[in-house]
């Protein structure tokens, strides 16, 4: 027997407010290009320490990492802030914005790090492979989300359509 959805996850308006706003096709493109930067990065760091070698690679691709991050939750806040009236913690992504802190955070301590020089190069690589521990914990959350937006406006069709 399939699974009930008792509370859509948009009403109607936030629905149509979210399928026009240009910061929903914003989002999807930077949510697999981020996805993108994040899996070329974790081999650059894993090889790092593994081999010792390409810290310079690894580096950087972490800092671009970390851009991307920025920019996908600055827009993310913005396209919140649009379709739920709030920039952040909006009832329907609050544990997604939640998790999405946490990531920040564990970037955030990354770059400081890195450039207050308080840890090894080792360090730094293992701290960047727990940010996208949770980062990828933070993807899936998402993805699920996703899923039942979509299954959310299925079950919406088949009452009006019934």
């Amino acid at each position: 027997m399939g699974r009930t959805i008792t509370k859509p996850l948009y009403t109607p308006e936030q629905r149509r407010i979210r399928d026009s706003s240009r910061w929903t096709l914003v989002q999807g493109i930077l949510a697999p290009v981020q996805l993108l930067i994040c899996l070329v990065s974790a081999v650059l760091v894993v090889r790092f320490l593994v081999t010792g070698e390409g810290y310079v690679a690894a580096t950087i691709s972490v800092l671009l990492k970390t851009l991307a991050l920025y920019v996908i939750m600055v827009t993310g806040a913005i396209w919140e802030k649009e379709v739920f009236g709030q920039y952040l913690l909006a009832e329907p992504f609050f544990w997604e914005d939640v998790v999405s802190f946490a990531v920040i955070a564990l970037h955030t301590l990354y770059l400081a790090a890195l450039f207050g020089g308080f840890m090894t190069p080792e360090h730094l690589m293992i701290l960047a492979l727990v940010a996208y521990a949770i980062y990828v914990v933070n993807a899936v959350q998402f993805v699920w989300k996703l899923r039942l937006a979509r299954l959310s406006a299925a079950a919406t069709e088949e009452g009006v359509t019934a």
